[in-house]
């Protein structure tokens, strides 16, 4: 899989007169080659990935991760750097670079200290931009991506499920957090067992659970915190960040009530509701991404709310992907890809929303997270 990518990679950057591309994303990087870390650049160490048109392509990595990137790495070869040796992660690049007419990076990923020293090989009329090259790779999942999707999705499942029985009256937020994790733990652990054999990719979920309860409803990415819930509370559960099963990510939230629901609220969840539901009657293969986003925002602001955010995003190896169901983006939706929407609306006081993936089929979508939406069933 890993290295038909990067031989289909060579071939589009040939025909776009690219000689080399020097990737440094680490979902792309994991997307090309199958080798992930879990540093990066937080601890200021950069892994860099060399894709000549014609030649060898190559894995820079520090030292400290090298058993790892044996272990993974789809490469023809692997340069392993050390802190404070020699000239480290720049030791490879000159050579890498040096007869290459036109180089491709990643404006928007390429880590400062190392654009700078790229900036400082290749002169600026010979920079180009490799990021829509692998955008437009990305957006059409294959069956083995899909399959990673549907499984997300039961993780993500799982989690939603155990959140909703974790809330009550008198229970902190953190509570939620903790049980939405555990359960997501063990369901990827279950799918990886039954499905993979990768035996180091960790079925762990990780990143602070996004919730918010009562009057923090209308923080929109509040993690979650000591605060104690009460009866007739809302209750808004986000797994943007969590869903990431085998490095797939997907988009899922719920709005729910504590006992009872103010009839204000109600009517407001409604609407965010029925501009999901719109955004999905408008979705299939052959619209534009731009043209969902307007179903979605017809609704909201015919109910006399406010112009609302993007409808929703792709989803893959990355939380974020190409394209965005907003306006502007006139890429034409197409069978194979993932897609996260949602319906949002706020007011002043509280805000609803509730979110989906998707997989673009030849005819419509098919759902991948599942769970009540309807007002009867979101009241705990």
């Amino acid at each position: 899989m890993f290295t038909d990518r990067l031989s289909r990679f060579q071939t589009k950057l040939a025909e776009a007169g690219i000689d080399v591309a020097l990737i440094t994303d680490d979902d792309n990087v994991y997307y090309l080659t199958g080798y992930y870390d879990y540093l990066h650049m937080e601890f200021g160490r950069p892994t860099i990935l060399v894709v000549p048109t014609d030649g060898d392509t190559l894995l820079i990595t520090p030292t400290i991760d090298l058993n790892s990137a044996k272990a993974a790495a789809r490469v023809d070869r692997i340069a392993p750097w050390n802190d404070g040796m020699g000239n480290e992660w720049r030791e490879e690049l000159p050579a890498a670079v040096r007869s290459a007419g036109r180089v491709a990076i990643e404006p928007g990923h390429m880590p400062p200290p190392v654009r700078s020293y790229v900036n400082d090989l290749v002169a600026a009329e010979k920079i180009t931009s490799a990021t829509p090259i692998l955008a437009e790779m990305r957006m059409i999942k294959s069956a083995e991506e899909l399959q990673l999707a549907r499984h997300a999705g039961e993780v993500a499942t799982a989690m939603m499920q155990a959140g909703r029985m974790a809330i009550g009256d008198g229970v902190p937020e953190f509570e939620v957090a903790i049980a939405t994790s555990q359960a997501g733990t063990r369901k990827a652990a279950e799918l990886l067992a039954a499905h993979y054999d990768d035996g180091d990719m960790s079925p762990n979920t990780h990143f602070l659970q996004i919730m918010a309860s009562g009057k923090d409803i209308v923080k929109t990415h509040h993690r979650a915190s000591t605060r104690i819930m009460r009866k007739g509370e809302p209750v808004f559960l986000c797994f943007c960040g969590m869903t990431n099963f085998h490095r797939f990510k997907l988009g899922f939230d719920r709005t729910f009530w504590i006992g009872d629901a103010d009839p204000d609220q109600v009517a407001v969840y409604e609407v965010a509701v029925a501009s999901q539901k719109a955004a999905l009657d408008a979705l299939r293969p052959g619209v534009t991404a731009e043209s969902v986003h307007a179903a979605y925002a017809e609704v909201i602001q015919e109910a006399g709310h406010e112009y609302p955010f993007r409808c929703g995003r792709a989803t893959g190896f990355s939380f974020l992907e190409a394209p965005q169901l907003v306006t502007g983006d006139t890429t034409v939706i197409q069978p194979g890809m993932v897609l996260a929407v949602d319906g949002s609306v706020s007011v002043e006081t509280f805000r609803a929303q509730v979110g989906d993936s998707f997989i673009i089929t030849e005819d419509g979508w098919e759902p991948l997270t599942s769970h009540p939406k309807s007002v009867d069933e979101v009241i705990l």
